[in-house]
Order: C-alpha cells, then sequence, then structure tokens
C-alpha cells in the first residue's frame, strides 16, 4: 500500500531583508533558505541535519507560516498553504504544531499547566469547557507527569519534564503533523533519551508525522526514517536513514559522519576536516554552496548548481546534489586535502 503524501514542500525560500543607509532601504538579503524541495509522508520521521546558520530550523518555522516564506509552495495534505489568508490558516494550526528548542522561553512563566494546556484547546476549540481538566490531567499522564502537577508553574519543573510540558501541549489539539525543532539538543543526555523514546511512543499511539531539526546525528540516526541534510540554505542529500549512513555520496555528508565520535579507543576513524569557514548566507557562493570547503571543487562547480538526483548505485529514494557522485565513488577523483 502507497504511503499518503502529507506534507509536500516545492522551491521554498526565506530571504530576510538587511535594511541600511539614512532612509532604511532593504540593501541586501540573507539568504536562510534557498529553493528546496522534499515531501513527507504520514506516519513517517523526517529529519533535517546541518551545521548551525544551515536553514533547518527557518525551513520548519516557514512550514508553519511562523516566518511568511519569501517563496515557495507548502502543501499540506493537498492544500497549499502558502496561499491561505491568516484567517484561514488558523483552521490547519491544530493539525501542524511545533516543539520548541527551549520549553521555559515557548511557556509563559505565569501561567500554570492547566492553563497553558486549557489556552491551547480553547483556541482550536478542541473540546468544550467542562471536559478540559479531564483531558489534561490525560495528557500530562501520557507524557509521564502527574495529573495533580496540572496546578504548577513552569518554574516549578526541571528541564526535561518542561518539554514534556511543550509535548503535552503539542498533543492537546490532536496534530498530525509535529515539528521538533532541536526538542531535545538543551537537554541531559540521559533526559534527552527518555524524550526521544516518549517521542516514538506516541507517533505509534496517534499516528504522528515528525519533522525533527538537529544538528545531533546520533539522535538523528536513533529517530528518523528518513534524513535531509542542508548545507547554507541548500539540500545536499536526502536518503532513509541506512543508506545516508552507510553509503553516504555527498562530500559534505562524509564530512559530518566522520565527525561522530566512535565509542572504541582501539578503532582508528578517518576524519574529514573542511577547510575554511561556511560562508556568508547574504553573499553565498556561485554554483555549488559547498564548493569553497570541497575537497573535490573544480571548475564545474563554481559555476553550475548540482541538481539532486539519483545515479547507478543509490537507492530509489537516495539523492545528492553534487556534479561528480560517481567519479568519486569509483576513485576516479581523489580529494584535495
Amino acid at each position: 500500500m502507497a504511503k499518503q503524501e502529507l506534507l509536500k514542500v516545492e522551491g521554498l525560500k526565506q530571504y530576510f531583508p538587511i535594511k541600511g543607509g539614512l532612509l532604511g532601504r532593504t540593501t541586501n538579503h540573507v539568504k536562510a533558505v534557498d529553493d528546496i524541495s522534499f515531501t513527507i509522508y504520514e506516519g513517517e520521521t523526517v529529519s533535517i541535519v546541518g551545521e548551525s546558520g544551515c536553514g533547518k530550523s527557518t525551513t520548519g518555522r516557514a512550514i508553519l507560516r511562523l516566518e511568511e516564506p519569501t517563496e515557495g509552495v507548502v502543501e499540506f495534505k493537498g492544500v497549499n498553504l502558502a496561499g491561505l489568508s491568516k484567517r484561514e490558516m488558523r483552521k490547519y494550526r491544530k493539525d501542524m504544531q511545533i516543539i520548541f528548542q527551549d520549553p521555559y522561553a515557548s511557556i509563559n512563566p505565569r501561567q500554570t499547566v492547566a492553563s497553558v494546556l486549557n489556552e491551547a484547546m480553547e483556541i482550536q476549540k478542541v473540546l468544550p469547557a467542562n471536559k478540559r481538566r479531564a483531558r489534561i490531567e490525560e495528557l500530562l499522564e501520557t507524557v509521564g507527569l502527574l495529573p495533580y502537577q496540572a496546578d504548577r508553574f513552569p518554574h516549578e519543573f526541571s528541564g526535561g519534564q518542561r518539554q514534556r510540558i511543550g509535548i503535552a501541549r503539542a498533543l492537546s489539539v490532536n496534530p498530525e503533523l509535529i515539528i521538533c525543532d532541536e526538542a531535545v539538543s538543551a537537554l541531559d543526555v540521559s533526559i534527552q533519551a527518555q524524550v526521544l523514546n516518549l517521542l516514538e511512543d506516541l507517533q505509534q499511539e496517534y499516528n504522528l508525522t515528525y519533522l525533527f531539526i538537529s544538528h545531533d546525528l546520533g539522535v538523528v540516526r536513533h529517530i528518523s526514517d528518513r534524513i535531509i541534510v542542508m548545507y547554507l540554505g541548500k539540500i545536499m542529500e536526502i536518503a532513509d536513514k541506512e543508506s545516508l549512513f552507510e553509503n553516504p555520496k555527498h562530500p559534505y555528508t562524509k564530512a559530518l559522519l566522520s565527525a561522530i565520535p566512535v565509542p572504541d579507543p582501539d578503532k582508528k576513524k578517518e576524519r574529514i576536516v573542511l577547510k575554511g569557514d561556511v560562508p556568508s548566507p547574504i553573499n553565498p557562493p556561485t554554483g555549488c554552496r559547498f564548493h569553497t570547503r570541497c575537497p573535490f571543487a573544480t571548475e564545474k562547480c563554481v559555476t553550475d548548481v548540482p541538481e539532486l538526483r539519483t545515479t547507478a548505485g543509490m537507492k530509489e529514494n537516495h539523492q545528492a546534489a553534487c556534479h561528480y557522485i560517481e567519479e568519486i565513488a569509483s576513485g576516479e577523483m581523489q580529494p584535495n586535502y
């Protein structure tokens, strides 16, 4: 049975204006997300990984229209969200929720947990008022908290507990898609594992779909079905988890994976150290965004933008944006470290 398409992103761009001069005119743009396309199917977990500043969090916010996209199509269940008015968009908010990185910053510190969850249900008209308290207590138990904690304030909880409250708030409106924006990166490692296991359990129970945004490859390997690798606003590679970790094709993906520590002091692992720094998204490089740091870069990489493509030896759903996938794989091209 074919999977149902839940979210389709086509040609998404998110440019932020830079103002300058006496009149405050727009002098340039920060090209945070620059023409990316991907699809998420019902019930799967798709992760976006990349260095800080690659545009992964901006992608999540643009999908939900927390930032208005500059250009592109975002289709949720066949409806183009980018074309909706703010009032029409409100109807889709309950189907698409976000869990933020810092739960303390995203939860009103002056409200009790009960009022935070009640407010979400009231805005979306999920339940009549007389049934909400029972639902709030049920949600807290679902995320591993106790019902009597509903009347406490956010500062009375630990970081991991606050993130559970953030998850409960997202669940309170019965969403289909949850965007997890660095949802576990601020937590202690032992708490990270608990929250990840909770997210997986909830996915099974409520048939949720996740877009998981993270810079932690260990976390991504644990939770993902498919992975999108981003660099400087562009997608470098898309693949299922096994293909990406076992058979990476893009030089940038290989460098990222080489940085994962191996828990074996006797096992030697070749570390690919990239030269230079990430260029500015205000004036990104021409051609392939990665060419300024790529050990295989040629003149073609400077002038031509590579397309995401699949070649021989790659799985059907594995794509990489590199001109020289075949030559690098066969050993014809050697890196110039």
